[in-house]
């Protein structure tokens, strides 16, 4: 029978290897076991460690099994159990018609079936079933007893400022809310500064300068301040089911039967202080709030001169003599407005004056013949510059794989001439192989970019195309394609210290070259693989 070529791939969570005694290395040495008997070759190695099996985003290792699959420097993967490859039997069936795409089989080493026969296809999808039903029900296990903890007033983790979460004693599994007292001062200057009518930032600003932080030590915010004082904790409640699904629903899986209840904590503040603040809170978020007329199209891209933080939109309302009320758009520093003076200073431009400016200065530069010859050259001088050493590097790979293949030759002689075993033969041969298909695929991945890079050399009439059909479009959209625009081809505009705009930087990419290629219907252009990206300065 013919000894096949393996990629094993092995997996275990931090709480799967800790509650049922997973290990990578039980899996591993197992697996090797077992196929060592069969006379099989384990030529690729490939191991997820402490990471959950729930989906194939945050799973590196499982990514490049994935992507090694067209090297054809291995027949079969297997794994210790089908789990181990997905918990998610929509997963699991992808990735197996995946390898099946490459004519590479799957093998469980514990639940037997083949995946080339429709019984094992059967088996293996009902497997994936039972690994995701197994899944979900531990998941509503753990749903259920934190929604007893919270209606039992039991806090069920988090970052809190105010508290810190500790085991009272060396029995207790869960953790208890204790008040830090310096802490706590600063939360009872939040409540009592917002009840005295002191806004968000304001309070921001003055925690800031007299030098406190966060719970993670950083500058307190707009945000972070809104955080604490609509917090019940701070009452002695534990709230808890707020939020349905928050990781991918995000605020909009906001519910209103969310759990509320008398926590076992202490209490920071008094229930008199908290009402008073929450009738403030309504009262302010009831008025009617007025939206900035236009869009600002630069803000992201303009930076503060002072700190280097992006700029964002404010306002300013000026009242006539005729009794109308003018409004005045400005970017200012976005630190400034949202963590106040102690951070940076508002460094206000207007907007319209910052907007004109640079509307015109790309006009201007985008049409000029002798920038654009500027642009090419550099385009295509990046591109020289980058075969070099990637021919280098090629060449050096080339010649550890013939050295790979002289090792090979010299074990066998040994072998031959039984100066080595047949096992350690066989454990050399894997080392050398695993070391060798590891070459072959940097081989291959230097080989695509060498191709792109010696693809031939842009053309000024590409250039000029790419960057009349972008002035054209700036001309044609609304604002907030201008915006979308705008901040496709400027990584950013810095100012000087008089608030006059210095630079601009230009940052060309093949995003910007397919979005303008696409917007006139013309994505077929030959010299599409050698567009770049590359930045200049205006």
């Amino acid at each position: 029978m013919h000894n096949k070529r393996l990629a094993m791939y092995v997996r275990v969570s931090t709480e799967e290897q800790a509650i049922e005694g997973y290990s990578i290395q039980a899996q591993l040495n197992k697996i090797r076991q077992i196929e060592e008997l069969k006379g099989n070759i384990i030529v690729r190695e490939y191991i997820d460690r402490g990471i959950s099996g729930k989906n194939i985003e945050n799973r590196p290792e499982l990514k490049r099994l994935l992507k090694d699959l067209p090297s054809g420097e291995f027949d079969e993967v297997v794994v210790w159990k089908l789990n181990r490859l997905s918990r998610k039997q929509l997963d699991l069936l992808k990735i197996i018609e995946e390898f099946n795409k490459y004519d590479i089989g799957f093998r469980s080493v514990t639940e037997s079936f083949d995946t080339s026969t429709s019984t094992g296809k059967l088996m293996m999808g009902f497997l994936g079933i039972l690994g995701e039903f197994e899944r979900e029900q531990l998941v509503e296990n753990v749903k259920m007893g934190m929604t007893q903890r919270a209606k039992e007033g039991k806090f069920n983790g988090g970052v809190v400022l105010g508290y810190k979460s500790i085991r009272l004693n060396d029995n207790d599994k869960q953790k208890e809310l204790i008040v830090v007292e310096e802490e706590a001062i600063i939360v009872k200057m939040i409540f009592n500064m917002y009840a005295q009518g002191k806004g968000y930032k304001h309070i921001a600003s003055k925690l800031n300068k007299l030098g406190y932080k966060t719970k993670r030590g950083k500058e307190f915010s707009i945000t972070s301040i809104k955080t604490v004082l609509l917090n019940p904790i701070y009452i002695g409640k534990i709230r808890f089911n707020r939020y349905v699904d928050y990781s991918k629903k995000r605020k909009k899986g906001r519910q209103e039967d969310f759990i509320l209840a008398d926590g076992v904590h202490e209490p920071i503040i008094d229930v008199d202080l908290w009402e008073q603040v929450q009738h403030i809170f309504k009262k302010r978020k009831s008025k009617t709030k007025r939206g900035f007329t236009g869009s600002y199209i630069l803000s992201g891209v303009l930076k503060c001169p002072a700190c280097g933080a992006p700029m964002v939109s404010s306002k300013t309302v000026n009242k006539l003599k005729d009794g109308t009320r003018k409004e005045i758009r400005y970017y200012v520093c976005g630190n400034y407005k949202n963590k106040g003076t102690s951070v940076c200073r508002s460094n206000g431009i207007r907007a319209s004056v910052a907007e004109e400016y640079v509307l015109n200065r790309l006009k201007e530069v985008l049409n000029k013949e002798q920038i654009l010859k500027d642009i090419v050259k550099n385009i295509n001088k990046i591109k020289k510059e980058k075969i070099k050493p990637l021919e280098e590097e090629q060449n050096r790979l080339n010649r550890e794989l013939k050295s790979i293949d002289t090792k090979k030759n010299k074990l066998f002689s040994l072998f031959e001439e039984e100066i080595i075993s047949k096992q350690n033969l066989s454990d050399r041969l894997k080392a050398i192989e695993a070391e060798e298909g590891t070459i072959k695929v940097h081989l291959e991945e230097l080989k695509k970019e060498l191709s792109y890079n010696t693809s031939g050399e842009i053309t000024y009439n590409r250039i000029a195309e790419t960057m009349n059909k972008f002035n054209e479009l700036l001309l044609k959209v609304d604002n907030e394609d201008k915006k979308m625009l705008i901040q496709m081809i400027i990584s950013k505009i810095t100012l000087t210290d008089n608030k006059k705009i210095d630079s601009i930087e230009l940052h060309f990419n093949k995003n910007l070259d397919s979005l303008l290629q696409s917007k006139e219907g013309s994505s077929n252009n030959k010299e599409d693989s050698s567009f770049i990206d590359f930045k200049i300065a205006i």
